[in-house]
């Protein structure tokens, strides 16, 4: 198989674990740790980082009919439940929605139908007079709720990408940490190197400024409101990390709250209970500043902080800006 354009820049697992979708995630793991898989003929790691054009040779893989029916189909949608979410803006070219937390953008990694594929039932995605072309531009995990951006044209699904690529637009989410954060501490420059747990499950950490494995991550904090046990940050990010914001902002001791994978255990199970309790990561996408790809107009768009948020956040902080 061929890298297309949307691809590059990602790693040889999440692309192939993109492409092959009927395919087990325990077998790709093993196919790539066996030198079997090869790019531009040479052997390659999981962490290798496919450009556009590469070539990616497979060993034979077998699906069964069903599976290879369910990999077909869920690259057009075919088989999710047909689902629209709030939209923020949208036009010709450009669909921006308000994803709640708990949905995945895209299908894959122990998750049949995301955000992504939903939409595209509900559009008639590949059906005569349907939508014709529907794309992520960005991801966001799971539990992160806000918004999320789409393009419905291949050439403003590149421009976007590229704004993206090149830091010309502006993410600011809203985060709830513990602890009382430090005016003081606005910009965090530290390189994260991605890992995998032995079941394969991605991880970040932060490393060293000279670590070869490192990425430049450059995250930007502003405190909107504190107390002596929790802060709520406006946390704009200059580069596009994996697990950026959570990493980051975990490796200065101030963990958001109820996350499940770099926050503080203990204290999210206090978090579960109680007259408020926070069920998910206090994690929201809440302003994207970007270039209209078609227009050259500048859009600002917002999210209103959910409401599985609000009780929590007005039990530990006086009702304030949201």
């Amino acid at each position: 198989m061929t890298v297309d354009e949307e691809s590059a820049g990602q790693r040889l697992d999440n692309f192939l674990l993109r492409q092959l979708k009927g395919v087990p995630k325990t077998h790709v793991y093993r196919i790539i740790r066996s030198g079997e898989v090869r790019v531009n003929k040479g052997r390659a790691n999981a962490e290798t980082r496919v450009q556009s054009g590469d070539a990616v040779r497979l060993p034979p893989l077998r699906l069964s009919e069903r599976a290879a029916d369910k990999a077909e189909a869920m690259a057009h949608g075919g088989g999710a439940p047909g689902r629209e979410f709030p939209v923020l803006f949208e036009d010709e070219a450009v669909l921006a929605v308000d994803k709640p937390a708990g949905v995945a953008v895209h299908g894959g990694s122990g998750v049949s139908f995301g955000v992504i594929e939903q939409l595209r039932t509900a559009r008639g995605y590949g059906q005569a007079g349907g939508a014709k072309f529907l794309e992520l531009v960005h991801r966001l995990d799971r539990e992160t709720s806000g918004i999320l951006l789409l393009a419905k044209k291949r050439s403003a699904l590149k421009a976007l990408q590229d704004q993206f690529r090149e830091r010309e637009t502006g993410k600011t989410y809203l985060a709830l940490v513990s602890g009382r954060w430090p005016q003081s501490k606005k910009v965090l420059d530290k390189p994260l190197h991605k890992y995998l747990l032995e079941d394969g499950e991605r991880r970040v950490r932060v490393v060293a400024k000279d670590d070869p494995e490192g990425m430049r991550a450059v995250t930007l904090v502003k405190v909107r409101q504190a107390s002596d046990t929790h802060s709520l940050l406006e946390v704009t990010i200059k580069t596009g990390r994996t697990h950026q914001i959570r990493v980051h902002l975990a490796s200065e001791g101030h963990a958001i709250a109820g996350d499940d994978k770099y926050g503080d255990f203990e204290l999210n199970r206090v978090l579960q209970k109680g007259a408020s309790p926070l069920k998910r990561m206090f994690l929201h996408a809440w302003r994207l500043q970007f270039t209209h790809p078609v227009s050259g107009e500048r859009i600002e768009l917002m999210s209103a902080l959910p409401t599985d948020l609000t009780p929590y956040l007005h039990q530990v902080l006086p009702p304030a800006h949201e």
